[in-house]
């Protein structure tokens, strides 16, 4: 066995040993391992807002499986096609985008977001055979590229803010924070309050943990604010099914090859259907392109995996391993599958071979069995995660080129518009839009590329005449 992982992945070549790429794989799994607890929740919760508690747990129970599948594919075709140190899941803030803006948003059902997930993933595997991928890379401004990470962090910090009940509504000031004093009245929501504290100690936790270099500092942060929330009421130790048969029955009812293809194509206006689905397929995709190829280029840096030219080695092999996931995915009912920027912790730990990933897909595949478990996670233990996974990607607003106003309003549109009009399509449409209005204005139409125009005329039409949901 040993020589012939040995053959297949070139161990010696790459100065490592089957041991230490083992131990990579496991290490890249216990740092990616709470979206497995934490997609679930996304995918269902716009069913939870909408008090549909049945749908919510069959789809939550659906994910969890489907999640699991989506990544060990997407993780095992890093391994035997890229043969990559790279592992791959939904992709945090995607799976945002297909809660928040998509289905509570605009109106759509989770069966439909789906079909536009798989269409995105089939779009994707084009352009990356024909080369098309990387001109649409080279076209979006390097001001908008900087600013989507960012972006995305300050989203799903919002969304964990709300969803640990720290942020809340207020007629006055459209956003304000728990009422914490509220413990002291008697019919003080005191439910809301222990929420709050559970993720705040949550996020706490993860903090320390991630300082003092503890590997699986957010998974290990969730299952603490999981005990923590139980003396506070917030756990629910009664939700634990042990029935896995049934978890597997609402992944094949709700999950499983479920796309709603004529759902979805069924509105009145063909056209306006078919612009808007063709809008989302491309917000999708923009996303993920640049989520892909920052963290591979970011992964390979760290690895070595760079050629004399500076570009990724094997990188068209990883991106079409993503784009083939990605299709796979949203046919076992999860949202974007994404190589995710945890492979970083397996690298560090001395993987360098597609056995890394072999292992952390093996990994994925063996967390099926923990299905059970997932519904005793509540909320408020996840949300901590949420606002965790926000703080590490604002960290690249240090990329953002702030001294040039070209550069800068396009950035801060980028990333302003994402947490307060919660889109993230909405913020790489005004970040290219603004990017064009600011160059043609002062005379620097030269710096915008032809696919640029195009791409934000796109979104201008789509923003003129597709009503938002």
């Amino acid at each position: 066995m040993s020589t012939k992982l040995e053959h297949l992945f070139q161990l010696k070549e790459h100065n490592t040993t089957i041991k230490t790429e083992v131990l990579a794989g496991i290490t890249t799994f216990i740092t990616i391992a709470y979206i497995l607890i934490l997609n679930p929740q996304i995918l269902s919760d716009p069913y939870v807002i909408a008090g549909d508690g049945s749908m919510a747990e069959k789809i939550s129970n659906g994910v969890f499986i489907g999640t699991c599948i989506g990544a060990f594919i997407g993780t095992m075709l890093c391994a035997l096609y890229a043969k990559v140190p790279f592992a791959q899941a939904p992709g945090m803030g995607l799976n945002a985008f297909f809660a928040y803006t998509v289905v509570l948003g605009m109106g759509y059902t989770y069966n439909q977001a789906l079909v536009i997930v798989f269409l995105s993933g089939i779009f994707f595997i084009i352009i990356t055979a024909i080369g098309l991928r990387e001109a649409i890379i080279r076209s979006i401004p390097d001001a908008v590229k900087s600013a989507i990470t960012p972006g995305v962090g300050l989203f799903i910090t919002i969304i964990g803010l709300k969803n640990a009940g720290i942020v809340v509504s207020n007629s006055a000031t459209l956003v304000g924070m728990v009422d914490f004093s509220q413990w002291r009245v008697a019919d003080g929501n005191t439910t809301l309050i222990f929420s709050a504290l559970t993720a705040l100690i949550g996020l706490v936790i993860m903090g320390v943990l991630h300082v003092r270099k503890v590997k699986g500092s957010i998974f290990l942060g969730i299952l603490s604010a999981t005990l923590i929330g139980i003396p506070f009421g917030i756990t629910h130790i009664a939700n634990l099914d042990m029935n896995l048969g049934m978890k597997f029955q609402d992944f094949a009812e709700v999950s499983f090859l479920s796309m709603d293809f004529a759902g979805l194509f069924a509105g009145p206006n063909w056209i306006e259907t078919l612009f808007t689905v063709f809008m989302l397929v491309i917000s999708f995709s923009l996303v993920n392109m640049f989520d892909s190829i920052g963290t591979l280029l970011g992964a390979a840096r760290q690895s070595g995996m760079i050629d004399e030219n500076g570009e990724v080695i094997r990188m068209k092999q990883a991106l079409m391993s993503d784009a083939i996931s990605t299709a796979a995915g949203a046919m076992v009912g999860t949202s974007t599958i994404t190589t995710v920027v945890e492979s970083s912790s397996g690298i560090a730990a001395g993987g360098r071979t597609g056995l890394t990933s072999l292992v952390t897909a093996l990994l994925f595949l063996g967390a099926i069995l923990f299905a059970p478990i997932v519904n005793v996670i509540p909320s408020a233990a996840t949300a901590p995660a949420l606002i965790f996974v926000g703080i590490l990607m604002l960290g690249n607003i240090k990329d953002v080129d702030f001294s040039n106003m070209s550069n800068a309003l396009p950035a801060f549109c980028t990333i302003i518009f994402m947490p307060f009009t919660y889109s993230i399509a909405n913020g790489v449409a005004f970040g290219l839009i603004t990017y064009c209005l600011m160059n043609l204005c002062t005379g620097k139409k030269q710096n915008v590329k032809a696919l640029t125009f195009v791409i934000s005329f796109v979104f201008i039409i789509r923003y003129a005449f597709m009503t938002l949901g």
